[in-house]
């Protein structure tokens, strides 16, 4: 969603946009005027679908399960990935390649030479990892620690995850890198942003760590701007979002909504018993899903957050990244509870951040989820923070600095722009980006 955000924006500025990508989103990417390239069967798995297509996957927790998802969900298909490019290219030339940062086969294309391939921009769509001294690594979830015991322990920490963990699933990453394009992987997988031409970062330096060797090549965008509402409906209680009584807003997103008890459950029957509306977003499940709900609860498949959000007081989040800005865009504090996935470096953030409470587990108990709202709701430093982040995310137009990244790293003669404009073969209207 959010790259085709990105499609829509190019297309509408006058580029050639190719999108390559799984065939269940073929239509989605032609609705956004972009032409769908549909990735090879072998590299086309469904990540919605992950513990159907491997039904091992959903008994493995912890480091177990991050090193099933490396090996199965983003290495595996590196090599079709890549071919996929490849034949891309061959059939088209591109001035740049947009990519998310997990798409393997674009790291192994960004092995060669920059006069023998496009510009590759990673976008980035979950946190910023990185690999210096002052972080710890990408995926344990813990924020910065100040000073050389901080140093210390994000050295022993990295030996660890390095060589212990994923050890033997990153010698496969960088054995098949080498077979492919003749060397090892630069760099870690985890953090491509010193090894790439331009890495932009949907998010503002103030939800994200401070490091002192940031590379030069990182942008940071803030959030990408959500799509407007549909004209539709309002729910019967719409109105009630008015009264004075707090308004809690609980979502486990449109992908991780497969098991309530989680986190929505937990929610409404913790918050039973508090002076607040608690509104339920189920992201397109029926609303029986959520079983029986008290008299303060009102629960809905969708809701309009360009409406919703200015009257919500609180959030209760799995932690979807963008879902999280987009609370915190309209200085919402949050309460999070999310440990899988890119969710454990993102609830870890609403924590450091001061803009919400993280309780570091995938599924909440109610006593301590209300508790944590209550807080939240009526501790000022909360909310103090969010909008602090808030007012730094409405300083940002992402696409206007994704624009500007584009504009500088794509040579001048390809967007039309060389000595001789009028000779050049390709106009600003007329490049190609993917």
């Amino acid at each position: 969603m959010p790259l085709l955000t990105i499609a829509r924006h190019l297309v509408g500025r006058g580029d050639r946009v190719r999108f390559l990508t799984g065939r269940k989103y073929g239509e989605a990417v032609t609705a956004a005027g972009a032409r769908f390239i549909p990735l090879p069967v072998d590299a086309d798995i469904d990540l919605d679908r992950a513990n159907e297509l491997f039904p091992e996957r959903a008994a493995l927790t912890g480091a177990a399960g991050i090193r099933f998802d490396l090996r199965n969900l983003f290495i595996a298909p590196a090599r079709d990935q890549l071919r996929a490019l490849e034949d891309a290219l061959a059939a088209e030339p591109a001035d740049a390649i947009l990519t998310e940062g997990l798409f393997v086969g674009a790291s192994f294309l960004n092995q060669r030479p920059r006069a023998q391939r496009p510009a590759i921009i990673p976008l980035g769509i979950f946190p910023l990892g990185g690999t210096g001294a002052d972080l710890a690594p990408f995926g344990t979830g813990l924020p910065p620690m100040a000073g050389p015991i901080g140093r210390l322990r994000n050295r022993a920490l990295r030996l660890v995850t390095d060589k212990a963990v994923f050890g033997p699933v990153l010698g496969e990453l960088d054995a098949a890198c080498e077979e492919l394009t003749g060397r090892p992987l630069d760099g870690s997988l985890f953090d491509r942003a010193p090894y790439c031409d331009a890495y932009v970062q949907f998010t503002v330096p103030s939800f994200e760590y401070p490091r002192a060797d940031l590379p030069s090549t990182v942008r940071f965008a803030g959030p990408l701007p959500s799509a407007p509402s549909r004209a539709a409906e309002l729910p019967d209680w719409w109105a009630e979002l008015d009264d004075p009584r707090p308004v809690v807003h609980v979502t486990q997103g449109t992908v991780a909504n497969r098991d309530f008890s989680l986190l929505v459950r937990p929610a409404i029957d913790g918050l039973a018993d508090r002076d607040v509306l608690v509104v339920v977003s189920t992201g397109g499940r029926p609303p029986s899903a959520v079983g029986p709900v008290p008299r303060n609860v009102r629960v809905e498949r969708y809701l309009p957050y360009d409406l919703l959000l200015p009257k919500v007081d609180a959030l209760v989040s799995n932690g979807g990244y963008g879902g999280v800005q987009q609370a915190l865009s309209h200085g919402i504090p949050l309460v999070v509870a999310g440990q899988t996935e890119d969710k454990i470096e993102v609830t870890a953030r609403v924590g450091w951040s001061g803009a919400g409470i993280n309780l570091r587990t995938n599924r909440a108990e109610p006593a301590k989820l209300a508790r944590a709202v209550d807080r939240v709701l009526g501790e000022e430093s909360y909310r103090t923070a969010a909008r602090r982040i808030g007012d730094d995310i409405r300083a940002t137009d992402a696409l206007a600095t994704l624009d500007a990244v584009l504009a500088a790293v794509i040579p001048r003669e390809a967007a039309g722009e060389g000595p001789d404009k009028a000779a050049a073969t390709d106009s600003a209207a007329d490049r190609t980006i993917r």
